[in-house]
């Protein structure tokens, strides 16, 4: 004799009887008929995605499953299992009275039909699934942000009934089941792990179940969108320590360019960021970029400063040699020359006199710290790299 896989019409019709006397709003005993109601929670997680770091919350769309036992429900002789997906007949059976504690959104679906349905099995076993889209709220912690490690979680808890009537368990097979082809797109699960959080109020303690996902940020999308343009950024503007120092309109522009270009792109980094009381790993990233670059820019206009610097001794000499005097007095220009036929002009007279190489040491110095920041400022920045990188990798830290 072949065993029925799925309940008959006729087995319809049995329940249909059972529940002219049944009352949903009455909780079914345990086994045995003691003890509180036990219900079996499982999750499957169909898509996990939409991670807001700037709003602390995340997408699920997930199936819920839970079991439980109802003894008024044992004893309707039904061939083999029911599958129950009409709405109003689902609303005349007992279900736990559940919510999501961290949820702040939740869309039941629709699509093509109510996602909803109720196994009953000959021996008064239920099984409840829907399906749900939801958000939850994720606290994160942003201080290794982009190189963090989050944890965010799923709360399941029983809105009104106390231990003593209804007690949430995870299922001892699978509590938790992820999609075989679920990806992130900035995060990969690292673990999933699930525990009790029971929460005790005035009118006494409430079962909670609790998944945690633990979520390790992909580095790709950082490297290429923030660490890479900057690391570019700073390189460039050492382009200005290789530059004549007379070539004032192109350094000028380069260090200008860069600042404002790291400047931009740190704004770029940040609005996609809450703000947040502390500093975070790019924060300290961005503002190192950024004092390497000024840092540059202040570095040409010092050595500028040097090379047109005169010193005054220099100055005063200079002053002594050009003097063009006539009738015991100084004149300040050519226009005070007696005029007697022609105004003849010394071939040695120059209004903008030059200073001897061997009088001048700033031009040296100028030129030497030029050269001395071709090699100090990528030495610089590479012991930087090697002090971040390890601090901020290190999840012990």
């Amino acid at each position: 004799m072949d065993v029925l896989k799925y309940g008959t019409v006729a087995d319809l019709d049995k329940l249909d009887n059972t529940l002219k006397s049944y009352d949903r709003r009455a909780l079914p005993s345990g086994y045995n008929n003691r003890g509180p109601t036990n219900v079996s929670c499982e999750v499957y997680i169909r898509s996990f995605g939409s991670i807001n770091p700037a709003t602390m919350d995340y997408e699920v769309d997930l199936y819920l499953r839970q079991r439980w036992f109802d003894g008024r429900l044992a004893n309707v002789n039904i061939s083999a299992p029911l599958d129950l997906n009409d709405p109003k007949l689902v609303q005349k059976i007992w279900k736990p009275e559940v919510f999501f504690a961290n949820a702040k959104h939740a869309e039941f679906q629709f699509v093509t039909v109510p996602n909803v349905l109720v196994r009953l099995s000959p021996h008064g076993m239920i099984l409840y699934m829907l399906r749900l889209k939801l958000t939850f709220s994720c606290m994160m912690d942003l201080y290794r942000y982009p190189l963090d490690v989050q944890t965010c979680t799923i709360e399941l808890a029983s809105f009104s009934k106390t231990t003593d009537e209804l007690v949430l368990h995870w299922s001892e097979r699978n509590p938790v089941i992820l999609f075989e082809n679920l990806k992130l797109p900035q995060f990969e699960i690292e673990n999933v792990s699930t525990s009790l959080c029971n929460e005790t109020f005035y009118l006494g303690e409430y079962s909670c179940l609790k998944a945690e996902f633990h979520l390790q940020r992909s580095m790709g999308y950082h490297l290429v969108q923030s660490y890479l343009p900057t690391v570019l950024i700073v390189v460039i503007s050492w382009v200005s320590f290789w530059l004549d120092v007379e070539a004032i309109p192109a350094r000028i522009t380069l260090g200008v360019t860069t600042l404002l270009t790291i400047s931009s792109k740190g704004v770029g980094i940040q609005s996609n960021l809450p703000p947040v009381s502390y500093v975070k790993a790019i924060d300290v990233w961005m503002g190192v970029c950024t004092m390497f670059v000024f840092t540059a820019l202040l570095e040409f206009t010092f050595v500028n400063y040097l090379w047109r610097r005169i010193p005054n001794s220099e100055i005063a000499r200079i002053s002594r040699t050009q003097e063009i005097k006539t009738g015991g007095r100084e004149l300040d220009n050519v226009n005070q020359l007696p005029f007697n036929g022609s105004r003849r002009i010394p071939k040695s007279w120059d209004p903008y006199p030059t200073l001897p190489l061997h009088l001048n040491c700033n031009q040296s110095c100028a030129k030497r710290i030029d050269r001395v920041s071709r090699v100090g400022f990528p030495c610089a920045f590479a012991i930087f790299c090697l002090i971040y990188w390890p601090y901020y990798l290190n999840k012990n830290h």
